[in-house]
């Protein structure tokens, strides 16, 4: 490799790792939980990974790489889900990880580098007496910058939306050139910038609106049938005195995974996990109550993410604990049709019983409920999966699918023609995670 001395005398030999365990490491993700994926990137890694730890490093590392034409791909702790940080035309893989200050905390926003991880700015901000609005449920490892580039919602998500929701204010970002531009995002601009997979410059800084910190009691609330679950989260999150952050409906089948939780699970009825406002636990509990639901275990606010976490077995940690348990567990992101979930629901469970186990995450997006959902799919072969896709689209169901690495192929409504056309001015020469976008003409199909 020609250009090995030269990057280590660039950021020093302490800086780029080249040995087979660093490059094997930095350059994976969660992909794995898709056996379609597993195939196609096990096998994909970069040449070195390096991590600068200031934008001075980091502007000569991008500069080096363009005046040799070398592929670079940006990741921070590598918690997504498809692939996005896998380089898959070698190259440099940019490690964030050091770009981990919080610059401001003002009474509406902070300002944060890329590369902190979200468990960390929360407990500053806790200290502070603030809160961040939405984060995924992997926050105590993720990077800010790694969930904006990467994700889309989470924790907060039933009363904040997604990340497009207003939920990022701005981001700075340099460009792709032998003369690194540094730009500032905001307003409909940022909108390409959000689950991009980083695909149209190095992300190195955020501004982020920011709440009153909360008293989250997080509470277990079980339900004989599915159909009551739902009833119940409907009607919950449809309440706007009670201020909520979490509701995650489970099929029975599933929660039998949820080891930690074993004392407080009830076999085969179905779980509602949830985090409300500690101060609304009278009017909490009196509509558990009116809905027949069984309050089996409730964390108090003061034991707010100390100890076992709820969160932790919500979103695509409900898949995460099912595969700990079985070899052949995949997933799908879902979207359903709150007018005809019931409907949707029993034909679902009619055509695939177990095969397909609901678990469903309940979001606000302009002010509407929407029942989204993560369903657990004991996978068998590609076709097959194919098959239950098809057969959710045939239903009414919107389908994200995870088993893509190509943006704007997964099914989220992204503005691919404008995305292509900032990436051809911000990476002229198309090194900034090669691959992920497909040619322009194959978009028209999708």
């Amino acid at each position: 490799m020609a250009w090995k001395k030269e990057i280590q005398q660039l950021l020093g030999k302490e800086k780029v790792l080249f040995d087979a365990a660093s490059r094997g490491k930095f350059s994976k993700d969660y992909y794995w939980y898709s056996p379609i994926l597993t195939q196609k990137l096990k096998d994909k890694l970069a040449d070195c990974i390096a991590f600068p730890e200031s934008e001075e490093e980091l502007v000569s590392l991008i500069s080096f790489a363009v005046k040799r034409k070398i592929p670079i791909t940006v990741r921070g702790a590598g918690t997504g889900n498809y692939g996005q940080a896998v380089p898959l035309q070698g190259g440099i893989v940019i490690n964030m990880t050091r770009f981990h200050q919080v610059l401001e905390i003002g009474e509406n926003a902070v300002t944060v580098q890329a590369g902190i991880r979200i468990g960390k700015l929360e407990r500053i901000l806790e200290r502070n007496g603030k809160e961040l609005r939405i984060m995924p449920s992997t926050y105590i490892q993720a990077t800010i910058g790694g969930f904006v580039a990467g994700g889309s919602g989470g924790i907060g998500s039933i009363t904040w939306g997604n990340l497009w929701d207003g939920n990022v204010h701005s981001a700075l970002v340099y460009t792709i050139e032998e003369k690194p531009r540094k730009i500032v995002v905001s307003g409909d601009k940022l909108e390409q910038y959000i689950h991009n997979y980083g695909t149209l410059g190095v992300m190195t800084e955020l501004q982020l609106p920011i709440e009153e910190k909360t008293d989250w009691m997080q509470a277990m609330v079980f339900h004989d049938h599915l159909d009551e679950a739902i009833n119940f989260a409907h009607q919950f999150s449809g309440i706007e005195t009670m201020k909520k952050r979490l509701l995650s409906v489970c099929e029975g089948a599933l929660t039998k995974h949820f080891a930690p939780l074993k004392q407080y699970i009830l076999p085969e009825k179905t779980l509602t996990m949830i985090e409300v406002d500690e101060k609304a636990k009278s009017e909490f509990v009196e509509l558990v109550a009116e809905h027949k639901g069984i309050l089996a275990h409730t964390i108090p606010a003061k034991q707010y993410r100390k100890g076992v976490r709820l969160s932790d077995f919500t979103w695509n940690h409900s898949t995460l604990w099912a595969c700990k348990n079985e070899d052949n567990i995949t997933y799908l992101q879902v979207e359903f049709d709150i007018q005809h979930l019931y409907h949707q629901v029993h034909l679902l469970k009619k055509e695939f019983g177990e095969e397909v186990l609901l678990h469903f995450e309940f979001i606000k997006r302009n002010g509407a409920i929407i029942p989204t959902a993560l369903p657990v799919v004991r996978f068998t072969s590609e076709k097959r999966l194919y098959e239950i896709i098809q057969f959710f689209l045939n239903i009414g169901a919107k389908v994200h699918d995870p088993h893509t690495y190509l943006l704007g192929f997964g099914g989220w409504s992204l503005r691919m023609d404008e995305i292509i056309k900032t990436k051809q001015k911000n990476d002229p020469f198309h090194l900034l995670n090669p691959g992920k976008i497909a040619d322009v003409t194959s978009y028209a199909q999708v």
